[in-house]
């Protein structure tokens, strides 16, 4: 059976084969700095496994995430230059394969898909091939390893460290903004657990009219959106918001539709990801890597579309969730 620790364990080797990179890479002149904060990220993937399994302690995770908020907080990062191929020969490459460079893109759904719907019901001697709960995210992990494969062959490159340089090259230049969305969405859990939800469900519940659906259903599917500006991610957003209107209003007591309600709450606070400076990662990141003069020019050009499809997800909410 292959089990979804093993995915977190590839994740984490690949952290720190590239934070062994940083380390040798003298163009960089914060390269201890670099090395440590991916480094840490590293280990701490392959660590938390012992840790949920309770056969380690969890505070050194604690401990380490402190320290990579000092690192990248005081700007101890930086960024070197990776030793992988040239703009003139990525731009001949592309102008080669044209439309085909989207074939390894696209591989990594087909696979997760396959594996989520089809390798879910293939089992070896009794024993299921995926473990049982985690098809997806394992599905997503061999999906990214079929797409490497691909990827080399397609360009016909045999050294697996030029593909770990180019993504080393993409974690430098996005830099801490990456696990933005690993952090708030740990915070959304820590602001559920300290009863922010329920606090936000009585003001809700106080204010709203009784029976009126159609009124929960608008205020849910906003403040999911309006929580995500705020906190900058829809996973921080979410259990707060469910906590508060999405379950004890309108699956409990207008009896809608659970899978229908919470997937639509979810594009609802999607709306909220495409207008957020915090979704740094999504909105600021893009536009400093492409250059941009304006570096809110995604936010304003995703505003139109966000709002439509606000409009929208309330609008199938409340046709057909009830």
């Amino acid at each position: 059976m292959i089990k979804a620790e093993w995915f977190y364990w590839l994740v984490g080797l690949s952290f720190l084969v590239m934070a062994s990179q940083m380390l040798t890479d003298r163009s960089n002149p914060k390269r201890f700095g670099t090395t440590a904060f991916w480094g840490l990220l590293g280990a701490g993937f392959i660590y938390s496994s012992w840790v949920v399994e309770k056969k380690a302690p969890a505070e050194p995770l604690g401990a380490a995430v402190l320290v990579m908020i000092v690192l990248a907080g005081f700007g101890f990062t930086g960024r070197g230059t990776p030793r992988t191929t040239t703009p003139e020969q990525r731009e001949a490459s592309a102008l080669k394969l044209g439309n085909k460079l989207f074939v390894p893109a696209l591989a990594i759904p087909v696979v997760a898909l396959l594996c989520a719907v089809v390798v879910k019901k293939l089992s070896i001697g009794g024993e299921p091939i995926l473990q049982e709960g985690s098809e997806t995210i394992l599905g997503l992990g061999i999906g990214a390893v079929v797409a490497l494969v691909v990827g080399m062959i397609m360009l016909r490159e045999k050294r697996i460290a030029v593909p770990v340089q180019a993504g080393r090259s993409m974690l430098e230049a996005m830099g801490w903004a990456m696990l933005l969305p690993q952090l708030l969405a740990t915070l959304g859990t820590i602001f559920q657990l300290s009863g922010v939800g329920t606090q936000v469900g009585k003001v809700t519940t106080s204010i709203l009219p009784k029976d009126s659906l159609y009124v929960a259903v608008i205020v849910y599917c906003v403040g999911m959106a309006l929580f995500t500006v705020i906190m900058g991610n829809a996973f921080a957003a979410f259990p707060v918001m469910t906590a508060a209107v999405g379950w004890p209003v309108l699956i409990e007591h207008f009896h809608g539709s659970a899978p229908a309600v919470l997937a639509i709450g979810m594009l609802a606070g999607f709306c909220g990801t495409l207008v957020t400076p915090m979704a740094a990662n999504f909105n600021i990141v893009p536009a400093a890597l492409l250059e941009l003069k304006d570096q809110y020019g995604p936010i304003k050009a995703q505003l139109p579309t966000a709002g439509i499809l606000l409009g929208c997800n309330i609008v199938v909410m409340a046709l057909f969730a009830f």
